[in-house]
């Protein structure tokens, strides 16, 4: 979803934080023939970093910096705060992306930027209930209005719907016998934080299976995805992406799932194919070894951009949105 960085403490308790790939998200809407007037979409804006990169390059251009999670406005905001007008933070979901742009009034859309996957504020706080490595609530919401949490999914999915929720949206080969390690435990006693789930998952998985990742670390993928329904906000943003980017402008993806970077690289071979985008990356770009090393999290990043062919009304030169 939004950054994914690091954060380092100093005696006042400031973060770091780091955007990945940001060099080349402003490459591709600071490149020459790039629209130098207009709004650059951020549907997963976090605490603002790469927004704060394309605003600082491109002098001309506007952000109107979106995220479902109320506990990174804030810091966006603060972020964000020296550009003025040129930027805007609201919340909402990837989904509601049409919505806040008709309420914003926003028309000339140059550019749409998503961030995907959690984000170190996500990751690092353990009552949010995402990270396996530290105890708190099973709940791994983004946004607090949803209504489903990861317990209520362990706890109620029958045993065959957990284990392809596992296998199709984490990659765990070994989905079945965790799901049915699940089922049987829950029976006693219903799961209800992240340290008992994951001491469980790595049982079932053997904790040398997962090479140099925790064992549960794809179980627990799966789990946020399908509590955010994060395969379903892609493809609406994309689709709303097709819908408001103006003839020339650009949009860019960063993915961290091989399923999610699947959904981007179809989507964009077909709209390639038929003449609604004309992709800029043939393969994904990925991070450099130096930035793997200083950000670990980055690792997994894949970044995919495109630029918007859109046709024109004949004997006009008026845009049309299709």
């Amino acid at each position: 979803m939004i950054l994914i960085g690091r954060e380092r403490s100093d005696g006042d308790s400031a973060r770091v934080h780091v955007s990945v790939l940001a060099d080349e998200v402003v490459a591709v809407f600071a490149s020459p023939d790039a629209p130098r007037d207009g709004w650059i979409v951020d549907g997963t804006v976090g605490v603002g970093g790469h927004a704060a990169r394309v605003l600082d390059a491109c002098p001309s251009l506007r952000v109107l910096g979106v995220d479902q999670d109320p506990e990174v406005l804030p810091l966006a905001q603060a972020n964000l705060a020296r550009f003025g007008e040129r930027a805007r933070v609201r919340r909402g979901r990837v989904s509601m992306l049409d919505e806040l742009l008709d309420d914003e009034g926003i028309e000339r859309v140059v550019g749409w930027l998503l961030d995907l996957g959690a984000s170190s504020l996500q990751l690092d706080r353990r009552e949010r209930g995402f990270s396996f490595a530290s105890d708190g609530p099973l709940d791994m919401r983004m946004d607090p209005d949803r209504e489903r949490t990861a317990a209520d999914i362990v706890n109620t999915w029958d045993e065959n719907d957990l284990a392809d929720l596992f296998y199709h949206e984490g990659g765990e080969t070994r989905s079945r016998k965790v799901a049915h390690a699940i089922v049987e435990l829950r029976r006693r006693a219903p799961f209800r934080r992240t340290l008992a789930l994951a001491d469980v998952v790595s049982r079932a998985v053997g904790r040398g299976a997962a090479g140099d990742i925790h064992p549960a670390t794809r179980v627990f993928q799966a789990l946020r995805r399908a509590v955010n329904e994060e395969g379903e906000e892609l493809v609406r943003g994309l689709e709303a992406a097709q819908r408001w980017l103006v003839d020339g402008g650009r949009l860019v993806v960063i993915s961290f799932h091989s399923g999610e970077d699947g959904v981007v690289k179809r989507f964009l071979s077909e709209a390639d194919a038929g003449g609604a985008f004309r992709i800029l990356t043939k393969k994904p770009l990925r991070p450099s070894a130096l930035e793997a090393r200083a950000n670990p999290r980055s690792r997994s990043a894949s970044l995919r951009a495109a630029v918007r062919v859109r046709p024109r009304l004949r004997g006009s030169a008026a845009e049309v949105r299709g």
